[in-house]
C-alpha cells in the first residue's frame, strides 16, 4: 500500500476573530494547491481514497485534489486533525477499510502531525527531522502485512516548489 501524506495549502493567518478550525485557504493557497494537484495528475498519480482532517483548510485542499481528478472518493477523518494519533488511526482505519497492497491512499492534514506520522511509520519514533511545507507531500510504502510502524519506506518527500 502506498500512503501519501499531504499538507494543506496556504491558509489565512491566525486571528483572534477566526477559530483555527475555520481558517480558509488563501487565494494564493488555492492557486498553488491547484498547480500541485495538476502536476501530480500529470505524473500519473491517482488515489483510491483521500481522507482529510475536518478543519476547513484541509477539506478545501482535499476538494481541490478531488476536483483535479486525483480521486473520486473523499472522507473526513477526525484522526487527521492537529491532535490526531497515528496509533488510533491505524487501528480504526484498517478495521473499517479493506486496503489491498495496491491501494493508494492520500491523507490531507497538518504539521507537525504528518511529519511525525511519517517518522513513526519509518522508524517508530518522531524526532522532528522532517518538515512538510504547505501543499507538500510525503510518500510511504507500507508493508503488505503486519504492523507498519517502523517498517515503512519513504519514497517521496517534496516541497511544492518542485511540483509547480
Amino acid at each position: 500500500m502506498e500512503l501519501y501524506l499531504i499538507r494543506h495549502g496556504i491558509a489565512q493567518e491566525r486571528e483572534a476573530n477566526i477559530k483555527d478550525e475555520e481558517r480558509n485557504l488563501t487565494e494564493e493557497g488555492r492557486r498553488k494547491t491547484e498547480k500541485v494537484a495538476n502536476r501530480l495528475l500529470q505524473l500519473g498519480l491517482h488515489f483510491d481514497l483521500i481522507a482529510t482532517s475536518p478543519l476547513v483548510r484541509a477539506v478545501q485542499t482535499a476538494e481541490i485534489l478531488i476536483g483535479t481528478g486525483l480521486s473520486t472518493q473523499l472522507e473526513k477523518c477526525a484522526h487527521l486533525a492537529p491532535e490526531g494519533n497515528i496509533h488510533n488511526w491505524l487501528v480504526e482505519w484498517f478495521e473499517l477499510h479493506n486496503f489491498s497492497k495496491t491501494t493508494q491512499l492520500a491523507l490531507v492534514g497538518h504539521e507537525p502531525c504528518l511529519s511525525n506520522w511519517a517518522e513513526i511509520l519509518i522508524s517508530q519514533e518522531a524526532s522532528s527531522g522532517f518538515v512538510l511545507k504547505k501543499a507538500g507531500m510525503i510518500g510511504l510504502k507500507l508493508p503488505d502485512n503486519g504492523n507498519p510502524l517502523g517498517r515503512s519506506q519513504m519514497f517521496w518527500l517534496t516541497p511544492p516548489k518542485y511540483l509547480l
